[in-house]
């Protein structure tokens, strides 16, 4: 007779986890899926005239329209000695193009031009969601086909850090035009990266959301996949990576606790003709903070011995 009330009690405790994981699922899905739109500020815009003639550079508005018709919005760089090369430069989640000026400021230096977009639901640029490469892959494509349209450079590269480092190597699987790419704290998948994401409260690894939380991840990609038609088992760096035959560079801090280093090491598994740079004593896309002088030689070494694009593979019959 005692078993009965015991049954019923472990009944009643599943049923009000299950729920409490649909619950959380769905909070998950929506603060994901909207990370808050961090527009340029009024103080941000008045700094970039002096900034852009302290580079001897011009700047330019331009603008893109996305294939569900987001207007994407950027800041086209334009060195007074050019050199006839461009970079793509994408920040991260929740900032904006201002958060890469550090980083223009060096490809300025040597003579490249520079495109700074604001990713989608980000910054000035359209669109209600940030999906994390699964729409941002071609809008990026498309970014590469403005500049081929418009400016014809000799080289195109990427540089990306966090978030649009990851949504850069995503981006090889539809534009295989990039001279080189270099990726500083990219996740592998989206998927490892929430498992990541579900322990780190709790300042636990990765295994909390594979085990205990599991449910929660489960019903968030549920949702996601009936209210948004997005899949987001196909956002995966590693994936494209694997496919892809221009030359990567991934730059890792060995104490990233936002995106631990293991996630550059699975994409170089998967493809062993990625360079990855371990970063000593540096955290989460602060290479540029640490180690700032070897991170420009190692930039512009990397693009410098990369100066045409390789041929996308023949497409598999």
């Amino acid at each position: 007779m005692k078993a009965r009330p015991v049954l019923r009690i472990f009944i009643k405790s599943l049923v009000g986890y299950l729920l409490f994981s649909v619950i959380l699922g769905v909070i998950v899905v929506y603060f994901t899926l909207h990370p808050g739109r961090q527009r340029l500020a009024a103080e941000e815009i008045a700094k970039v005239p002096s900034w852009i003639q302290d580079d001897d550079a011009a700047i330019a508005d331009v603008s893109i329209v996305a294939a569900d018709g987001a207007v994407l919005k950027a800041w086209e760089l334009s060195p007074e000695d050019f050199n006839g090369d461009m970079v793509l430069l994408l920040h991260g989640l929740r900032g904006n193009r201002s958060e890469m000026t550090d980083y223009a400021d060096i490809f300025l230096a040597h003579g490249y031009g520079v495109l700074m977009p604001d990713a989608r639901a980000h910054g000035e640029s359209g669109g209600d969601l940030a999906t994390y490469g699964l729409l941002e892959r071609d809008d990026i494509h498309r970014w590469v086909q403005w500049l081929e349209d418009n400016r014809h450079p000799r080289c195109v590269y990427g540089l990306g850090e966090s978030m649009g480092a990851a949504e850069l190597l995503q981006s090889l699987a539809t534009e295989p035009r990039f001279c080189a790419v270099a990726a500083e704290s990219p996740f592998s998948t989206f998927r490892e990266i929430t498992y990541d994401r579900m322990g780190q409260p709790f300042h636990l690894g990765p295994w909390l959301g594979k085990s205990l939380l599991r449910p929660v991840v489960e019903s968030a990609y549920a949702f996601t996949r009936v209210l948004y038609g997005l899949n987001m088992d196909r956002v995966s760096p590693e994936d494209a990576v694997a496919a892809s035959t221009v030359p990567v560079l991934l730059i890792h801090g060995d104490n990233d606790t936002n995106i631990p280093i293991r996630h550059s090491r699975r994409i170089v598994a998967r493809n062993p003709n990625v360079v990855l740079w371990v970063v000593p004593g540096t955290g989460h896309s602060n290479a540029i903070d640490t180690s700032g002088s070897e991170l420009e030689s190692r930039l512009i070494g990397w693009f410098g011995s990369h100066t045409q694009s390789t041929p996308a593979p023949a497409p598999r019959r």
